[in-house]
């Protein structure tokens, strides 16, 4: 069958904040309207919700970061639950932007912030010097099980805390609404849909999904994947976007 031409994209998450995104620059490519809508958004849980998870942050003295969400749910926490975070703690960041960000909240001083060049893998050695340490993990409830496995698989002495939840947001405003394409980061997006939209039809959209666990949520819900992202000649999802747009446009 015949693919239509694709006009529309909605992406489900937040529109960037760069004029430098590269969806700005397939937008005027390929002359497509692009909108951004959160399909899902996180909320941080009350200092009673944590406290029933019995963990005693001062018992800890480094914390790992793997977001920046991760950090702001830390710090509101000790706030929440009036706790003073001693000067001699150490930070881990898996990446310079999160390690960056941390100086919203502490004053900034190398001998306590180690920095990691993106994923957990990367800081091994730096966590090795540190092996004596009792790290806490912020996390969300959803945090990849790669990562507390990781530190397992190493011996790490190390607590997870789940300070924050991801929650579907509501999309009542979209229910009229139709694009062409639907682009999906995370299995979570899949989930929104169709708690926003039980009802909800593939027809003549076109589904673009980046990750195999989201490509896999996409298939579990009897979806059909039209654009997947990263591919041996596509790595990024608007590289992957373009390349379809410029097929089935051209007809």
């Amino acid at each position: 069958m015949k693919e239509k031409k694709v006009k529309t994209i909605l992406v489900s998450q937040p529109k960037p904040e760069s004029d430098k995104s590269p969806y700005f620059d397939l937008a005027k490519k390929c002359k497509v309207k692009i909108d951004f809508r959160p399909f899902i958004h996180v909320e941080g849980l009350t200092a009673k919700e944590f406290r029933q998870q019995k963990i005693s942050i001062l018992s800890h003295d480094a914390v790992i970061f793997t977001s920046k969400n991760a950090m702001d749910h830390f710090f509101r926490m000790c706030e929440a639950t009036r706790i003073t975070v001693p000067e001699e703690m150490k930070y881990f960041c898996v990446s310079e932007a999160i390690a960056y960000y941390l100086q919203k909240y502490i004053t900034y001083r190398k001998r306590k912030v180690f920095i990691g060049r993106q994923k957990i893998e990367d800081m091994l050695s730096t966590l090795k010097k540190h092996k004596d340490c009792n790290f806490l993990l912020p996390c969300s409830d959803i945090l990849k099980d790669s990562i507390p496995q990781f530190l397992k698989d190493y011996k790490f002495k190390f607590t997870k805390a789940v300070m924050y939840r991801t929650v579907c947001s509501d999309l009542s405003e979209l229910e009229n609404v139709f694009y062409d394409i639907l682009v999906f980061y995370s299995p979570s997006g899949i989930k929104s849909l169709y708690q926003n939209f039980p009802e909800f039809e593939q027809n003549d959209t076109r589904i673009a999904a980046f990750g195999l666990t989201t490509a896999k949520a996409v298939d579990d819900a009897g979806l059909e994947l039209n654009i997947g992202a990263p591919n041996p000649k596509a790595p990024s999802m608007t590289m992957a976007l373009e390349q379809y747009i410029k097929k089935v446009n051209k007809r």
